[in-house]
């Protein structure tokens, strides 16, 4: 090879890779501009917030308007455990959020992995799917009247037809503490079927198709595919609902304030409803951003933690 054709053939590769070098930095350039807009809120609406509001977190600030703010050093950081009038408000808080974490989080699999197996397996298609986003579409304070009219002790149809059936012998009260945290994650649940739905979905479609039909071939019946093909197959979705099930846990609110977290049903006083309550109602500020972030810190951790083992069990 002559020394005319190795220049030839170094231009040529030259401009090969300024050419993939440019497509490169398109696609990156397009990927940005795809995601600029939810990230600029969430910088706004979330990190900017955040940063904000650190300095706040060792003063007595209590209000957004209070003229005289102190600092306090780790004060409100220690009250939690040396302050028995935070400690009587927020382990019981704690405790009821905990108990609907943990009841959400089976209605989850109710109804988002039972919708999405129906789905996959019978394959609805169009309206059905539209039918079951559609409580997604409606505000969270909206379905929590819904669920107070349809509870409401004389004339709620929920318990109209309960007593007609002979399912009970007294109306279901709402407001009490058996009623809240019963309907309460059913009502999220019935809710957010949806959207866990669609999670569930994505990981039975990506089940390879020959996977299944092997299975079948050597004769495994459905439970048998379910636990030893489809499942072990799915882990990184579970996961997923899982993250996004304690997100949503720790941060329900409006249908809260419709079941009455703010005046008349103690019950349904979850974590977020106190956080609120202290920062807008009885004049704690830094103290109500102090226990939100003492809070958050742990489900970060835990987040961080399932994000890693998610990638790890990534089929």
């Amino acid at each position: 090879m002559t020394s005319t054709q190795i220049t030839q053939k170094e231009r040529l590769e030259g401009k090969t890779a300024r050419r993939s070098g440019a497509l490169a930095r398109r696609r990156i350039l397009r990927d940005w501009l795809f995601i600029l807009p939810q990230f600029l809120l969430f910088v706004l609406l979330t990190i900017v917030p955040f940063i904000v509001a650190i300095p706040i977190l060792f003063t007595d600030m209590a209000s957004f308007t209070d003229p005289t703010v102190a600092p306090v050093g780790m004060r409100n950081f220690t009250a939690l455990f040396t302050d028995p009038s935070v400690q009587a408000d927020y382990f019981p808080a704690l405790r009821r959020t905990l108990i609907f974490v943990v009841l959400n989080y089976m209605t989850v699999y109710l109804f988002g992995l039972t919708l999405a197996l129906l789905m996959f397996e019978v394959g609805f298609r169009g309206g059905f799917f539209t039918i079951i986003y559609l409580p997604l579409m409606v505000s969270g304070l909206a379905v929590g009247y819904m669920a107070v009219m349809l509870f409401s002790r004389e004339t709620g149809t929920a318990n109209l037809l309960l007593r007609q059936l002979g399912l009970i012998q007294n109306p279901i009260d709402i407001y009490s503490p058996e009623g809240t945290a019963f309907i309460l994650p059913l009502l999220v649940g019935w809710r957010y079927a949806g959207y866990n739905m669609a999670i569930f979905l994505s990981g039975l479609l990506s089940i390879p198709n020959e996977t299944i039909e092997a299975s079948i071939v050597d004769g495994a019946n459905y439970w048998q595919r379910l636990w030893k093909v489809y499942f072990p197959q799915m882990w990184p979705s579970f996961i997923l609902a899982t993250t996004m099930c304690l997100i949503g846990s720790f941060a329900v609110f409006d249908e809260l304030v419709a079941m009455g977290a703010l005046y008349v049903n103690p019950e349904a006083k979850l974590l977020s409803i106190l956080f609120f309550t202290y920062g807008f109602q009885v004049n704690r500020l830094a103290m109500g951003m102090t226990l939100a972030v003492i809070t958050f810190v742990p489900l970060v951790i835990l987040g961080v933690f399932l994000q890693r083992l998610q990638r790890k069990l990534q089929y």
